[in-house]
């Protein structure tokens, strides 16, 4: 799979970390940046990087990272199509991925270690979108987004 990944500051050293084991498992990596943790930088637009890469079909699914992983939680979940999840464990990965069909998901640098970070991850891509109920409710989320959007437009 290509997977996009992105952070802040905050987050960089765990997304350096998960890159890497994404790499080491096979997968493609396209790392949307940031660089470094010395330079403070604004966790939404790289939130909004992977969000579009994901939602736009450029990579299959998508991993943002920020100090408490809320931030860019928020921020990737306004690009329309992104439906991304912070998660702090095996079971809340799973379950994202399961129930919600989550396509993105977020971890605090600051609030998440590595090995659960890790495990997590790696439970949320061995995971697949259950259907049934599910479907209904992943739906009901798209159909807020379309009114959502609706609203924006400009009457001609």
């Amino acid at each position: 799979m290509l997977i996009a990944v992105g952070a802040d500051h905050g987050g960089y050293d765990l997304k350096a970390t998960l890159a890497e084991h994404l790499r080491s498992g096979g997968h493609e990596v396209d790392d949307l940046g940031t660089d470094d943790d010395q330079v403070p930088v604004d966790y939404p637009r790289f939130a909004e990087a992977v969000g579009r890469a994901v939602a736009d079909g450029r990579a299959d699914l998508g991993v943002c990272v920020c100090g408490t992983g809320i931030g860019v939680s928020i921020a990737a979940n306004k690009v329309a199509g992104v439906r991304a999840a912070l998660v702090h464990d095996v079971t809340g990965a799973r379950l994202a991925r399961e129930h919600n069909h989550a396509n993105v998901v977020c971890f605090g640098g600051r609030t998440t270690g590595a090995l659960t970070a890790v495990e997590a991850l790696d439970a949320f891509l061995a995971a697949r979108p259950a259907h049934g109920r599910h479907d209904r409710r992943v739906e009901e989320i798209a159909a807020i987004e379309q009114r959502a959007a609706s609203s924006l437009e400009v009457p001609a």
